[in-house]
């Protein structure tokens, strides 16, 4: 990947303003979209989805598969560097723009944070915790699961996320019946833990080695699903976030990563931390950095795409985000309905951003409402006073 910065006026190779393109139309295209035109850039969105969120708001949008070769083949015309916003692009995809292009992250960074037992690996190679853990790929590895990792949980090992993909298993039979019932796919089992707290890091990675973070997050789900980010953190000791942060900070080195990266971690009821999986992206616990610091994790990921300088964000607010699914859209009989965001913005503090789907269903992310505040006393307090506005329940 060039070293050499990307500005965004005509200055730019060939005399044209610079082009920066993503694959994924979804909310977190459209924020990097947003962060990238504010800074002068030229965009490029790949997605099929002729309404995708980031497609509507891009200069350009590329309405092909992630491996079309007609579409690729636009996007490096278009674009002098290329990112991804989420992170089941195919990796050959990656692999085939990255030898013409800067493209950040890399195709085998991503390919190893989409596959959950090269992930595994990576943590063990990097000395980084994780769940004790077997790979049930066959018949017979099925049956040589150790006792001890029961009960657990059965995931697969590509294309989970949002608590797709994942089966908790007590017994053996169990564990048959689940494998079987996603198919006999890869897949991994963990051994449930004990869990007190949910965190995340995002870390950001130029080429040339720089290194900034954002402050330790602490995270709440819901289902499976990210319901509630508070920073900062407020259970977790200092030498826990200090920890958690060194991990991330190694993995990214080890990986030799460029972009923004997430690592989710858990935090278990005897005050131990194990890493629970990587995402090569922006991360829906950070979105709360739009409102509440100097640099958005999205500023940071145009930073590192354009080869421009990083400097360690700030957090300037204490901050809650919540997040926006569908189900707000429908009454308790299922019937639609418009959330009442008329009292939501009455609210001091009150950040909403909502991502231009079309289509609420119940699950689907349509947006996340950041509260700030002076102190994180007050951050939550009107946090609280927003959910029972909406109708969320108590966290």
């Amino acid at each position: 990947m060039s070293l050499d910065p990307l500005w965004p006026g005509p200055g730019a190779a060939g005399g044209e303003p610079a082009t920066l393109g993503v694959l994924g139309g979804g909310q977190l295209g459209r924020m990097f979209v947003h962060a990238a035109q504010s800074m002068g850039y030229q965009t490029v969105v790949l997605d099929p989805d002729p309404a995708s969120p980031a497609g509507l708001v891009a200069h350009h949008h590329v309405r092909t598969g992630y491996q079309d070769e007609a579409g690729l083949a636009q996007l490096l015309q278009r674009c002098h560097a290329i990112t991804t916003e989420f992170e089941n692009v195919p990796a050959a995809a990656l692999e085939r723009l990255q030898a013409y292009r800067p493209t950040a992250p890399g195709a085998q960074a991503v390919a190893t944070c989409q596959d959950r037992a090269r992930e595994k690996a990576e943590f063990v190679r990097c000395g980084v915790p994780c769940a004790p853990h077997a790979l049930v790929a066959s018949p017979e590895q099925l049956a040589a699961v150790p006792d001890d990792l029961l009960p657990g949980i059965l995931k697969t090992t590509r294309m989970g996320y949002d608590g797709r993909g994942q089966i908790h298993v007590a017994t053996r039979a169990q564990l048959a019946e689940a494998w079987q019932e996603l198919k006999g796919v890869s897949c991994v089992l963990e051994k449930r833990l004990p869990l007190r707290h949910e965190l995340s890091v995002i870390v950001a990675r130029s080429a040339r080695g720089e290194r900034v973070h954002f402050p330790v997050q602490q995270n709440l789900h819901r289902s499976g699903i990210l319901a509630v980010t508070t920073v900062p953190a407020p259970d977790v000791p200092a030498a826990t976030q200090q920890q958690a942060l060194a991990w991330a900070g190694a993995l990214a080195q080890a990986l030799d990563y460029v972009g923004v990266l997430c690592v989710e971690f858990f935090v278990l009821q005897d005050g131990s931390l194990v890493a629970n999986e990587m995402a090569p992206r922006p991360h829906n616990s950070g979105h709360y950095s739009v409102d509440a610091c100097d640099l958005s994790q999205f500023d940071l990921q145009v930073r590192c795409m354009a080869g421009l300088p990083l400097v360690a964000p700030r957090q300037h607010s204490s901050a809650v985000m919540l997040n926006l699914l569908g189900d707000l859209w429908f009454d308790a009989a299922g019937e639609p309905r418009e959330p009442d965001w008329a009292r939501v913005l009455s609210l001091a503090g009150a950040h909403l951003h909502l991502y231009g789907k079309l289509d609420a269903r119940p699950g689907r992310k349509m947006g996340h409402l950041t509260m700030t505040a002076a102190t994180p006393g007050q951050a939550r307090a009107m946090a609280l006073d927003a959910a029972r506005v909406l109708g969320l329940g108590g966290f």
